[in-house]
């Protein structure tokens, strides 16, 4: 691994400190998000189970004895140790055995088939999730705003302004976050996208348990998924959208090829935030339907950066997914989590960033200028609706937006482009 071409990635700092408390550490995400590069920084040997030279050998000796695997410096990586899943327990007993931290670095492009460890690994074995790579970690943002500024109430009010056009969203947006595109110009770094796309309809959606998925219908259910992105829509809404494109498709088929997308990490539903409310009206319980890179549903769209530019529409909900992977990976980074808010009259909020000490701020996406009055609005409706002495002030009202400035307004409403935003 070439670490002096390593783009530095925000959770490397994560990475480190998993390692300082964890006898191991699981790194899991997509393909192509980066996953082998970021745990090569911080490992001293390394295991590719995925390297062909080797790869017969190390699966007999998994069978046989996966011990001998997980002899080397530490922290040693082991890639893709879902190919071997027995390399789990391994790892599990072996810290157990040595009782030191930082043994191990695991990462993992899919979840395995159920029941395939007998532990779960808690108390050894430590979880971090990587995405694609957000704006500021692509060096596309400023990073003139910072969230844990805002949280802490240290955030400069002074004017910032975004360094992207409309149309420069629009191809970052279908270019999408993979660490491999941002070293290729043009229509080449587009196709990065395409062809994992192509990769999950004819590979990787049954490779993950061996059982062959019609690649036809598993492209129909992208391109669903991709006109349901950033809306609660429910499996129904699914089949009556395949139908009404010609493609049907049962709940239980559905249901399968959605849990088999989730298991090699290409679908990240957003989940429901459930405060205390001042009132008795219900909370919606839906998840909204995210990618977990919004270059994933125009590529099965087969959307241009030209096309999104003529559908507005398209293009805003696609934005909100944008919004939403970069406020996932900066919340992470802080030690927070990310919802949204809707209640059964209608009144919502596109982002809740919750930490873990109770702290919250919302957040409305808004990729024009006109909508900013109404969405601050409703975030202030919002602030009203949450029951305060539960729940605390939020931190932190925001309009995140794909225009030029950031500023704060007299009413205490954050505008800020999301080309200007960091964790």
């Amino acid at each position: 691994m070439n670490k002096k071409a390593y783009i530095p990635r925000l959770c490397d700092t994560e990475l480190q400190m998993a390692l300082e408390s964890s006898g191991a550490v699981l790194l899991e995400g997509p393909k192509w998000c980066g996953k082998t590069s970021t745990a090569a920084q911080a490992a001293h040997s390394v295991l590719y189970m995925q390297d062909p030279d080797s790869r017969t050998a190390n699966l007999a000796l998994a069978d046989t004895k996966p011990s001998l695997l997980l002899v080397g410096q530490v922290p040693r990586l082991i890639d893709e140790w879902q190919m071997a899943p027995v390399l789990w327990d391994a790892v599990r007993f072996e810290v157990d055995r040595r009782g030191e931290l930082g043994q191990f670095i695991l990462t993992g492009s899919a979840v395995p088939v159920d029941n395939a460890t007998a532990h779960t690994g808690t108390g050894r074995i430590s979880r971090l999730k990587m995405r694609t790579m957000s704006l500021f970690e692509s060096g596309e943002s400023t990073g003139s705003v910072s969230l844990a500024a805002l949280f802490d109430g240290t955030q400069d009010s002074e004017g910032f302004r975004s360094e992207l056009q409309i149309d420069e969203l629009a191809w970052i947006l279908c270019r999408g976050g993979w660490p491999a595109s941002l070293k290729v110009q043009g229509p080449a770094a587009l196709r990065m996208a395409a062809d994992y796309v192509e990769s999950i309809i004819n590979h990787d959606i049954s490779e993950l348990d061996g059982v062959s998925k019609n690649p036809d219908r598993v492209r129909s259910l992208l391109r669903s998924l991709a006109r349901n992105t950033s809306t609660t829509a429910n499996y129904q809404t699914i089949i009556d959208d395949l139908e009404a494109n010609d493609q049907s498709l049962s709940s239980t088929t559905v249901s399968s090829y959605f849990n088999a997308l989730r298991r090699i990490f290409v679908v990240e539903n957003l989940p429901a935030w459930m405060p205390s409310i001042r009132s008795k009206t219900a909370i919606r319980t839906s998840e909204k339907r995210h990618f977990v890179d919004p270059s994933i549903a125009t590529a099965a769209l087969r959307m241009q950066p030209s096309a999104l530019l003529k559908d507005f529409e398209t293009f805003g909900l696609l934005f909100e997914s944008l919004c939403t992977r970069d406020i996932r990976v900066y919340a992470q980074s802080i030690d927070g989590d990310v919802f949204h808010f809707r209640d059964k009259t209608g009144l919502e909020a596109d982002l809740i960033v919750r930490l873990r000490d109770g702290r919250w701020g919302a957040i409305e996406v808004k990729l024009g200028q006109r909508q900013i009055e109404e969405a601050a609005k409703n975030l202030l409706a919002v602030k009203a609706r949450i029951d305060s002495e539960r729940m605390g002030e939020s931190s932190f009202l925001m309009v995140l937006t794909g225009g030029e400035y950031a500023y704060q307004r007299p009413d205490g409403i954050w505008v800020v482009p999301l080309a200007c935003l960091k964790n």
